[in-house]
Formats: C-alpha cells, sequence, structure tokens
C-alpha cells in the first residue's frame, strides 16, 4: 500500500528562473527503507521539504503537481497536520533543537499539538528508550556530542509518532562509527516499527546496506529507480558522478576479471562470504 506518492511534481523557489525538481513521479509503499542520492544541487533536500509540507507552504514558490501522504494532499493540509504522519530530520540536529533540556527538547512538538500531559510523558519517554538516550534526558542538547544531538532530533520526531521518517544526510556532521550506529538505529525502527524510511545519504558505504530500493537524482529528475543490487550495475550511476560503495567497485573489478560472485554484495560481511563461496566453490 502507497504511504508516499508524488504525481507531476515540479516546483521553482521564489525568484528563480527553473525549477529545482522537475516531473517526479514517485511511489513509495508502507514499511520501505528507500535510499535518494545524488550530485549537489540536484534535488534531494528540495524533495523532502515537499513530504512534510514545508513546500508550499512555508517556502512559497510554484508547486505543479501533488503530493499525497497517508492519503492527505499536502497543498490541502497544514504543515502541523502533516507532522502527525511524516517527520523530517535535518541535516544539522542544531537546526531544531533549542530547549534547555532534551526532554523539553523532545516534548515540545507533542505540547504544541495540545496533547494530554499523561500522553505527552509516555511518548517521550518511549522516544528517548528507543533511540537510547533516556540517560540523557535532563541534560542540555548543546552539551552532547554530534551523533547523540542526531539521536536527541531523530526521538523528537519519533515522539510524534509518524508513519513516514525522513532524514536528510543525518551522518554528515557524524565520524563514521556515530554514524554506522545511528543507522543501525533507523533501520532497528524501520524493521521493528513499520516506520517508513526516506533517507538522503551520500555515504553510500555505510547506509546502502539497509535500504530495499535507491533512488538517484540528477539536476531535479529521477534518473534511476531500483533494489540497490541493481541500480549500482546502471553504467549512469557513474556518468552522474554518484560514487559507488567500495564493495560494489571491487564486485565490478572482480566480474572484469571473470570472477562471478552470483550477486553484487552490499557490504564487506557479504563480499567476504560470496569470496569464500567462490573459493570453495573451485576447490571443489
Amino acid at each position: 500500500m502507497a504511504i508516499l506518492e508524488t504525481r507531476n511534481l515540479t516546483y521553482t523557489y521564489p525568484f528563480a528562473e527553473n525549477p529545482a525538481i522537475k516531473d517526479i513521479n514517485l511511489t513509495i509503499e508502507k514499511g520501505e527503507f528507500v535510499i535518494i542520492t545524488g550530485p549537489s544541487g540536484c534535488g534531494k533536500t528540495t524533495l523532502c521539504r515537499c513530504f512534510n509540507g514545508l513546500i508550499p507552504h512555508f517556502y512559497g514558490g510554484n508547486l505543479e503537481g501533488d503530493v499525497i501522504v497517508a492519503g492527505l494532499n499536502t497543498r490541502e493540509h497544514p504543515i502541523y497536520e502533516l507532522a502527525k504522519h511524516v517527520g523530517l530530520v535535518f541535516q544539522n540536529p542544531e537546526n531544531q533543537l533549542f530547549a534547555l533540556t532534551v526532554e523539553k527538547d523532545v516534548a515540545f512538538g507533542l505540547e504544541n499539538l495540545g496533547l494530554p500531559r499523561e500522553e505527552i510523558h509516555r511518548r517521550v519517554d518511549w522516544a528517548l528508550r528507543v533511540t537510547g538516550i533516556y540517560d540523557l534526558k535532563d541534560r542540555a542538547p548543546f552539551e552532547l556530542s554530534g551523533g547523540q544531538q542526531q539521536r536527541v532530533a531523530i526521538a523528537s520526531v519519533l515522539a510524534m509518532q509518524p508513519e513516514i521518517i525522513v532524514l536528510d544526510e543525518p551522518t554528515s556532521f557524524l565520524d563514521p562509527l556515530s554514524a554506522k550506529s545511528i543507522l543501525e538505529s533507523i533501520y532497528q525502527l524501520n524493521r521493528e516499527l513499520g516506520i517508513t524510511v526516506i533517507l538522503v545519504e551520500h555515504r553510500l558505504d555505510l547506509a546502502v546496506r539497509y535500504a530495499n530500493r535507491v533512488i538517484i537524482m540528477d539536476q531535479g529528475r529521477i534518473i534511476l529507480d531500483n533494489s540497490p543490487r541493481e541500480v549500482f550495475l546502471d553504467a549512469r550511476v557513474k556518468l552522474i558522478g554518484v560514487g559507488l560503495p567500495k564493495v560494489v567497485r571491487l564486485y565490478l573489478l572482480l566480474r572484469e576479471d571473470n570472477v562471478d560472485l552470483g550477486r553484487t554484495p552490499l557490504s564487506p560481511e557479504e563480499l567476504s562470504d560470496l569470496i569464500v563461496g567462490v573459493l570453495k566453490s573451485d576447490k571443489s
């Protein structure tokens, strides 16, 4: 069942001459983990802003076509109503953290919805525990590390209990270990809670193993949309300038030397297992 759909979506920012995104037709099913990637300036962030109604309600400009989220047309519903269904985590967590404590930051959206105090406490505690930061609830967000701040931002969105969580390059300010930890937490939420995840990411080495679908954009359009095992085998990926995951690059080099691993690996562990399998079959 489609949880999000765009129909002939084209958007131009105020005072801009050319559209930032053009003719986007996209359907995302409930429970999918989708990666959106592409060169800088290709329209990824703009598309994310369309998903939760920031475009057109906040940014203005000219929007053509439709975005349907959980059955709601974003043109016809205010941002606060759409926020109940889709949550957006910004690239820099400091952009959405401002309260004196982590607990108050996570509770902010719920208080604005006017929920009962008991329900707010229940949801905040749940979101803090799910993201592994319950012990930080009385700390000030500005005292935390980048990875901890990103978890607070994710908890703030999760507390709203949206059906879709959109993350705009959440690992860009993190070291590899923190980035891996954040992505594993997001994947766990996707698997255990059935939350639809839309992840804008350029660190594909870390992220691609979790996705069941990769969308590649260029110059405001969707160029490729397929499973990660298929999409990186398309020659257009290199032409666009998207960096292939290292395991995929090694797979392609081995294939050029007539070493068939059977399928495209998505992680170092999977690549290692495939190579071991080939070596065992050669010996036998």
